[in-house]
């Protein structure tokens, strides 16, 4: 994880004057593990980094952009953050210019064999689509799994457990659409 990335996460937890226990408890991540990416000590994964930035009040997208700190209204491709998952191989580019607007456009690459799993505050406070451009997803929706190809679009329904899985030998390339609804 970046140094401004463990930064912006310390800024973000003080500024909502949270403890590295209190966020603990809301995120469900241990305080050592929060206390080891704070300090850069600890390459999250996505489900690590989606858990506290949900307990923050945040998007993943969100927090990567404040570490960006980019307040331009184009995102140029070369300037997108991009960030990949240790645990998956999965590259996520926030593609969505500047942060606090209502709309977010994520742009996922899931490796063939790869799983993604994320709890359901991740989905919380948001309108949630997920739109398949090239490629195979199977997405579990708590107990409803979707198979999607290219060109599907799966709007979620109310916030539960999520897994994003490509049970194909090609990889799986889709745009995440975010509203934040609270």
């Amino acid at each position: 994880m970046s140094n401004s990335l463990a930064e912006t996460l310390v800024a973000v937890r003080t500024a909502r004057g949270l403890s590295v226990a209190a966020l603990a408890e809301a995120s469900g991540v241990s305080r050592a593990m929060i206390t080891k990416v704070e300090r850069g000590a600890a390459q999250p994964t996505a489900v690590l980094l989606g858990r506290l930035a949900g307990a923050l009040g945040l998007t993943l997208s969100q927090l990567v952009a404040r570490a960006e700190g980019s307040e331009e209204p184009v995102a140029r491709r070369a300037d997108q953050p991009v960030w990949t998952d240790p645990a998956t191989g999965y590259v996520r580019r926030a593609v969505t210019p500047g942060t606090g607007g209502p709309l977010e456009l994520i742009e996922v690459v899931l490796p063939a064999g790869a799983r993604a799993g994320f709890p359901a505050a991740t989905y919380a406070g948001t309108h949630h689509q997920v739109w398949v451009l090239d490629g195979a997803l199977r997405f579990h929706e708590g107990a409803v799994v979707h198979e999607l190809g290219a060109g599907d679009c799966l709007r979620l329904g109310a916030p539960q457990d999520c897994v994003y899985e490509n049970a194909s030998g090609q990889p799986c390339r889709y745009l995440v659409a975010l509203v934040r609804t609270a």
